[in-house]
């Protein structure tokens, strides 16, 4: 995959991905509950996301582009009837330019990000939802510049609540690197990740996050604002969300990017 640099591409895709949401069949009521437990990043049902994301203005040159294809499978397991084990995964395929001055250009795979959630099988009393559990990073980066070269691990949890139409929560998780290339940074970082969505009727869901990282190391925040909207329809008799969405980065370090960045994604749906 080679970056071309021609924000159009990824516009039109946002558009031909809404194009065939909005050419699908309404959504029943089947559909809008599943909309509703897609916004659970622990909801008892099998979801395979595919997103694709692009970045520009990288380095302190603003030279640098990076488009990603992040796959993000979510695998609940029923422990017994009270208790659930949930298994979410980020595997990063990435192609990059110039994200250093000078550093020309990688693709492959980036560092695994795994995580599990153990979480009761039913909200609390008050309508709580939470789970809690281990986070790893798995050094398997192809290319030098496309991971950390080690390995990390840390806690991690998730609490929302789902009111009506609303779902609003945050995921948090901290990772200390544990082994590796002595010769590479260490990594001490804090990730929140605060979260709210509103359902409309027809399948759609509208959405506001932020995926904000504090590295301890350098004292530096990147701060990514997403807003998004998605649709869930339905391709022959398989339920899919399809979703698009603008990223605003509020802060990064001067390495990173700047602006406005876009998303597009599918979430394949396979109900228990």
């Amino acid at each position: 995959m080679v970056i071309t640099g021609n924000k159009k591409l990824v516009a039109y895709g946002m558009i031909c991905l809404f194009i065939l949401g909005v050419a699908g069949a309404s959504a029943g009521q089947k559909e809008e509950d599943l909309a509703k437990k897609l916004a659970n990043p622990i909801a008892s049902l099998v979801s395979i996301p595919f997103e694709m994301d692009y970045d520009d203005d990288i380095n302190a040159e603003d030279s640098g582009e990076r488009i990603s294809m992040t796959i993000k499978p979510v695998i609940p397991f029923a422990l017994n009837s009270e208790w659930n084990l949930i298994s979410r995964t980020i595997i990063p395929l990435v192609s990059q330019d110039d994200i250093l001055p000078g550093s020309g250009s990688q693709s492959g795979l980036g560092d695994v990000f795994q995580s599990f959630f153990l979480s009761p099988a039913s909200p609390t009393a008050s309508g709580i939802i939470w789970g809690v559990g281990p986070a790893v990073l798995l050094p398997t980066a192809t290319d030098d510049l496309l991971g950390s070269e080690k390995w990390a691990l840390g806690p991690t949890g998730v609490v929302l609540m789902q009111n009506g139409a609303w779902t609003y929560g945050i995921l948090a998780n901290h990772t200390w690197d544990v082994a590796g290339d002595d010769d590479r940074a260490d990594i001490n970082n804090t990730f929140l990740q605060p979260f709210a969505s509103y359902n409309i009727p027809g399948g759609w869901t509208l959405s506001l996050q932020t995926e904000s990282t504090y590295s301890w190391e350098t004292e530096k925040w990147t701060v990514p604002v997403n807003l998004g909207l998605a649709k869930l329809t339905r391709f022959g008799k398989l339920p899919v969300q399809l979703k698009a969405g603008l990223r605003y980065w509020a802060e990064s370090p001067d390495s990173g990017p700047e602006g406005v960045g876009f998303k597009i994604g599918i979430v394949i749906l396979l109900p228990k």
